[in-house]
């Protein structure tokens, strides 16, 4: 009769039954000197550096300017070419208060001179503007006001 080997698999150790209290750590990102951080948004406004802004917008890390758009239904591909004069590595594009994507042949040119386009609401957008621009990225965002 075979007997079974005397090796185990170890066990990984059991996570305690009781956690230590946890301490909330308040992070705050502080612009560099001349580059934009959003602070805040809402109806129609986005705060940069704690100033107000209304309407949509193309922010970059050191200007903020009106987007001539009206509405996500009348965004045109000329509407994104333009972005190419900012030589971005990648667009952030903020839809509004909800996440919509525009037709890919709008953002056709952007993504034939190898920049990346990413698409989500304009609060997240917002949120992801502030992290790539703290890592020195070259990142626009063009924005639709919530």
């Amino acid at each position: 009769m075979a007997t079974k080997s005397a090796s185990r698999t170890p066990r990984l150790p059991r996570a305690p039954q009781r956690h230590e209290e946890t301490r909330p750590m308040k992070m705050q990102q502080s612009p560099g000197q001349g580059k934009n951080l959003f602070t805040g948004y809402g109806d129609g406004h986005v705060l940069i550096n704690a100033q107000r802004h209304d309407g949509h917008l193309i922010v970059t890390p050191d200007s903020v300017s009106a987007w001539q758009v009206e509405t996500f239904e009348t965004l045109t591909e000329q509407h994104f070419a333009t972005l190419l004069a900012e030589q971005p590595e990648v667009v952030l594009f903020g839809s509004g208060k909800t996440l919509r994507f525009p037709h890919p042949r709008l953002t056709a040119k952007l993504a034939e001179a190898g920049i990346g386009v990413d698409v989500m609401n304009t609060a997240a957008a917002c949120r992801t503007f502030n992290i790539l621009m703290a890592e020195d990225r070259r990142v626009v965002l063009a924005l639709l006001a919530i």
